[in-house]
């Protein structure tokens, strides 16, 4: 049985459920139950159904071995991954936002993974946002029947102002949340580009996208907990989708994450290092170079790879649309 926690991305339906002491189901109850019975992430296991008898080392080798299947489920998506992070690329490229939509679970993968680009990878809190079914309150309490709603994704979108040049990914399980099924209907209406993430095949999640990613990683330990190997490939295929196209974007320098922000002395220790790697340059250079750029990594990286002063860095940078290598290349061409 799923937790409260977990309900908000399990599958879910519009219609009101029986109260527990009503002994005959509603019609649509039935028919939520049948398509239940559908979905490989609601699967039940009866191999498993002992497991709480099992000694707990038993239980932890039995989740490990599950987890240990999911790389290759999302190795089977690459190409489609590969595909939809070329697109989203292009339109962030333009000046387009990435906005994540989910609920439960899934909502939360997305929010989170929102929250990290900015410290990583210095982009603006508003270029990479992660919508959750219930508001920002979804975070830590379930907000019943928020995800039922598809009109609600249409209100968090109509609140972005969404454009043609915005990307929306839905994040669905089950791949039929209304939530995350309404997000990227609506986006692709306005002409933006969708992306739907499932971890069911053939679901109206991806059949709504401009891009279906569908990570079957099969039924779960324990029957209907997506949050566990669902949660995980969701999180591995958000992390391609996030890391990959800030790479295309010129966010890293080879693995260097040189548009960190350095807003903690961990951060602030960590830039030094990145560009004592970048470089190869002595403390007192390092040092004098953030100084000169105000800290800012990749224009100090510049400084002393291409030796020009801090407004030239700056210059060709933007000449560049911030690619490292790019600039690198047009320093050496204005040397004598």
């Amino acid at each position: 049985m799923t937790s409260r926690a977990e309900a908000a991305d399990a599958p879910t339906s519009t219609s009101t459920s029986p109260s527990a002491s009503d002994p005959s189901p509603s019609a649509g109850h039935r028919d939520l139950r049948a398509e239940l019975d559908g979905l490989t992430t609601e699967a039940f296991r009866p191999e498993h159904s002992d497991i709480d008898r099992l000694p707990t080392l038993d239980i932890a080798k039995l989740m490990n071995g599950e987890d240990a299947t999911v790389p290759a489920a999302v190795a089977a998506q690459l190409p489609d991954i590969a595909a939809a992070i070329d697109a989203i690329a292009e339109r962030m490229g333009r000046g387009g936002r990435l906005v994540y939509a989910g609920a439960g679970t899934a909502g939360r993968l997305g929010v989170l993974d929102a929250s990290e680009c900015p410290p990583t990878f210095d982009t603006d809190p508003g270029e990479v946002v992660g919508l959750i079914a219930g508001g920002p309150a979804a975070m830590t309490t379930s907000v019943e029947g928020a995800e039922d709603s598809a009109e609600l994704a249409v209100e968090d979108l109509l609140a972005l102002d969404l454009t043609a040049d915005d990307v929306v990914v839905g994040v669905s399980a089950s791949g039929r949340t209304p939530y995350a099924v309404g997000a990227v209907g609506h986006a692709r209406a306005l002409g933006a580009l969708t992306v739907g993430l499932s971890c069911n095949a053939g679901s109206p999640l991806a059949a709504a996208a401009d891009h279906g990613i569908e990570v079957v990683v099969g039924p779960e330990l324990l029957t209907g907990s997506t949050r566990l190997k669902a949660g995980t490939a969701q999180k591995l295929v958000l992390n391609m989708l996030s890391t990959i196209t800030m790479i295309r974007l010129g966010k890293t320098y080879g693995n260097l994450m040189v548009d960190v922000r350095a807003s903690n002395e961990k951060l602030r220790a960590r830039s030094r290092r990145i560009v004592a790697l970048a470089t190869g340059a002595g403390d007192e250079e390092i040092e004098a170079a953030l100084s000169a750029t105000d800290g800012e990594v990749k224009d100090a990286i510049l400084t002393i790879l291409a030796g020009v002063d801090a407004p030239t860095a700056t210059h060709l940078l933007k000449r560049t649309d911030g690619h490292l290598r790019a600039a690198l290349a047009a320093a050496a061409e204005r040397t004598p």
